[in-house]
């Protein structure tokens, strides 16, 4: 090896080796929305590997579904001292002042897999999907499905206010403009809970002929799909031939339906926003420079062709 080949493993060793301290010396929070579904158990798993991985202290706080749950665990993070604090916003709304805080403490904040409507320098960098795209992925699959079929879809949304409900509707409908074969005759909360989206397809169900009117369930998670999917059967119908089953998440449950013949599609919604959210603050940390404001991930459509049991197998051990 030559002398300029060994200064350069040297200097890469080094560089390695600082990035690692540097990691392994991190006290982070991260503010949890709750366990509303199981893609958000599995994002609370991989962010707590990854963290591990990296030697990250890293601090928990479950939300439980509530913002004012989140402000208090972010002002006590701030009183702690964390070197950052992850957030993944329960709502959209009600941020700038807590946030103003951290950046008061020279705390910086990123935020995970749901965005905020506060000034863009209160946080380092958002990591998420582009949930509106989500919303157009899954309506154009349906599209496509359908073609030139009359298609009344009874839509499930995720949490009122928040941004991927807000933004999955947004790209679904987007998708489906321009189709006058298809219309969303029915839409209302299921809170992204596998329950109440079952509640709620129960009402769907007996508003529209039994559920003989309708074509096709458009959840905005996975969760109030498998929620749907029950219900159809207990009114008598087929989910996935008789009324077409589109949602978004990728779970290891909706894979499983898949595989059984009673959904017909999910759009992939990572549960490791944290490993780019960690490159990131490591990043920042080291040399001062703030990354991109916003960190895009991958909006993959699965459909039955993709070897969904296989899917399931690999993805059951996350957490979810």
């Amino acid at each position: 090896m030559s002398i300029l080949s060994r200064l350069a493993l040297v200097a890469g060793m080094t560089a390695m080796l600082s990035s690692t301290a540097l990691a392994a010396g991190l006290t982070v929070g991260f503010s949890q929305i709750g366990s509303e579904s199981g893609w958000r158990a599995a994002e609370t798993s991989v962010t707590k590997m990854e963290a591990e991985k990296r030697g990250i202290d890293l601090k928990f706080a479950d939300a439980q579904q509530k913002q004012e749950n989140q402000i208090k665990a972010i002002r006590g993070f701030i009183a702690q001292g964390v070197d950052a604090i992850l957030v993944a916003p329960v709502v959209a709304t009600g941020w700038d002042a807590v946030l103003g805080e951290a950046k008061d403490a020279k705390i910086p904040v990123i935020l995970l897999d749901r965005g905020v409507d506060a000034a863009e320098d209160l946080y380092l960098t958002s990591v998420a999907s582009d949930q509106v795209e989500e919303g157009r992925v899954a309506g154009r699959f349906l599209a496509d499905s359908v073609k030139d079929k009359d298609c009344k879809v009874v839509e499930l949304q995720g949490t009122v206010g928040s941004t991927p409900a807000i933004n999955r509707k947004k790209g679904f409908e987007e998708a489906i403009a321009g189709k006058a074969n298809i219309s969303i005759v029915r839409s209302q909360t299921g809170d992204f809970t596998r329950a109440k989206g079952k509640e709620v397809m129960e009402g769907f169900i007996k508003a529209e002929n039994g559920g003989k009117d309708i074509c096709a369930v458009y959840a905005h998670n996975d969760d109030m799909a498998v929620g749907a999917i029950q219900a159809i059967k207990d009114a008598g119908l087929k989910p996935g031939s008789d009324i077409l089953v589109v949602s978004i998440d990728a779970v290891p449950d909706i894979f499983s339906a898949m595989a059984a013949g009673e959904a017909n599609a999910t759009v992939e919604l990572t549960p490791n926003m944290a490993g780019p959210a960690f490159d990131a603050l490591e990043a920042y940390l080291k040399d001062g420079k703030a990354p991109e404001k916003f960190i895009i991930t991958e909006s993959k459509l699965y459909t039955p062709a993709d070897n969904p049991q296989g899917e399931y197998e690999a993805r059951k051990g996350l957490g979810y």
